[in-house]
């Protein structure tokens, strides 16, 4: 469905070509039915008409067809719209600016005679907020339509599509599979991919051999697993084996594994040659909720993690939920505690999903697992197409995905990194949970919720080191601005807001309480 001249017609021959289905136009059955043109059947008796007409060829089209393309009117009626409940329904979303030039090109529009673009914006004004009730999902439809096609194929499959709208934009894939996708991509890139560049860890040696088979010409670099292969020594290995192999900048750099390969790929990508193409393969729930989306990349250094590093946007993420498969335990975890992070920053039924459903959302072969995954990309998504570099002034931006990060890499890095992201950001989020009720902020509630849906998927809520360590490290951390030690809190579940110098007692009570000691 979606406004006059938005391709429904074309999008939906072209999506029952590509799966073997059958399809239907329900504009093109009434004139079959009736031996007469729309804009006859409006001429002549009327819109009102015409709709009894539209509604029994939905009907119709429903029963008997795998892919029905809509009247862009038809699902104002109230009856249509009850036929549609339990069917997929795809929006394509076009601008009215696309859709006047469009529209422009044809006179047969019953309903757009006289100001185009006047009409176009009425009938956008009256059917846009219908659309987003109706819809199952919604397509950017501003794109060339072999595009529209393949993301509307992919929903069909089971695959997710989500589009990063940041400077260079890029979708992320999710769906079993789904990493297959980037030979093809690589084989079609303008200028063409002559050399592949592939990082990845020693555990992932076979998988990527398989993976890699058909890429152009690839050039296997193994790094060292977890934060061991963010180092200079190892970004230095890497751009030598590039220059030795002769990559140039029409090749590709291609990054698998957990987020700790992502980031280094990616910081690869963009500083060799000035920056080259980058592809982001996550192995691992964490990557795929966080580090391999968005553009940040980078290395450690001894006195702090991610200290150096650019953004530098891939040009396609593959969340291949295959790649899960025989993922341990306390991986999964880690990976959910970014999950959750974005249910507290933006999306709670997220949270909902935790609390009704703990034990399927650690099965990554469940829907639900899927399901939380999905919303936590888009909610990244939208917040970095929107703040990439994270230098929003006026609201909190892109620093809303540090939710519990500073104290969490306090304790990574404490802790020599023994301590997973995932677990060290789940006591961050209890932490700064427990500094906003101190000020304020949030109730009790919300500080209960962070234990009860944190403490449900077997994370850490309590650590016990020693504050003053703890405070100093905090100290080194990327939103500080000066001696400023900027955190992001909590004003309600979903709403963030960027709290500079708290007093140190709030700050040091606060550590108590997730010490266990009140």
């Amino acid at each position: 469905m979606g406004l006059p001249a938005s391709g429904k017609t074309t999008v939906g021959q072209a999506v029952a070509d590509e799966l073997g289905l059958g399809w239907c136009d329900t504009d093109a059955l009434v004139e079959q039915r009736t031996g007469r043109l729309v804009r006859e059947i409006f001429a002549d008796e009327g819109e009102e008409r015409f709709r009894e007409l539209e509604q029994e060829a939905v009907a119709h089209a429903l029963a008997h067809y795998d892919v029905v393309c809509l009247g862009g009117g038809s699902v104002m009626t109230p009856a249509v719209r009850q036929m549609l409940d339990g069917h997929s329904v795809v929006w394509l979303d076009v601008s009215v600016v696309t859709l006047t030039r469009r529209a422009g090109m044809s006179t047969l529009r019953p309903l757009l005679l006289g100001d185009l673009r006047a009409r176009l914006g009425e009938l956008a004004g009256q059917r846009l907020p219908v659309y987003e009730l109706v819809a199952t999902w919604r397509i950017d439809a501003d794109r060339p339509v072999r595009d529209i096609v393949r993301d509307v194929v992919d929903l069909i499959q089971g695959v997710r599509v989500i589009r990063v709208a940041a400077e260079n934009p890029y979708d992320v894939l999710i769906g079993p599979g789904v990493s297959a996708r980037v030979g093809s991509l690589l084989a079609s890139a303008e200028p063409a991919v002559a050399k592949t560049a592939v990082l990845y860890p020693p555990v992932l040696a076979d998988r990527v051999a398989k993976l890699a088979a058909d890429w152009p010409d690839p050039v296997l670099i193994e790094v060292p697993a977890a934060e061991q292969a963010k180092t200079v020594d190892t970004l230095d290995r890497c751009w030598r084996t590039l220059a030795e192999a002769g990559l140039t900048r029409s090749d590709a750099v291609v990054g698998v594994g957990g987020g700790t390969t992502t980031d280094l790929a990616g910081f690869v990508a963009a500083t060799y040659l000035r920056g080259i193409s980058y592809v982001s393969i996550p192995t691992t729930v964490l990557a795929m909720a966080d580090a391999a989306v968005g553009g940040k990349t980078g290395i450690n250094l001894p006195q702090g993690k991610n200290l150096v590093g650019s953004f530098y946007e891939p040009r396609l993420v593959t969340c291949d939920l295959d790649l899960l498969a025989g993922l341990g335990d306390h991986e999964v975890r880690s990976g959910l505690a970014e999950i959750v992070k974005c249910g507290f920053i933006s999306d709670p039924d997220i949270l909902d999903t935790v609390i009704r459903e703990p034990k399927r959302v650690c099965d990554v072969t469940s829907a639900p697992f899927a399901d939380i995954l999905a919303r936590a990309i888009q909610v990244k998504a939208d917040v970095v197409s929107g703040d990439l570099r994270e230098a929003a002034v006026s609201s909190v931006g892109r620093a809303a995905l540090n939710y519990g990060h500073t104290l969490g890499h306090a304790i990574e890095k404490l802790e020599n990194f023994t301590w997973s992201h995932g677990y060290a950001i789940s006591v961050g989020m209890v932490f700064v949970a427990e500094v906003a009720h101190r000020l304020g902020m949030v109730g009790d509630d919300v500080v209960d919720t962070h234990r009860r849906v944190l403490t449900s998927l077997g994370l850490p809520t309590e650590y016990n080191g020693a504050w003053a360590d703890v405070r100093a490290t905090m100290s080194i951390d990327k939103k500080a601005r000066g001696s400023h030690l900027r955190l992001i809190l909590l004003e309600d579940i979903g709403r963030t807001a960027v709290v500079a110098d708290v007093d140190e007692p709030i700050l040091a009570q606060s550590f108590q309480a997730i010490q266990g000691v009140v």
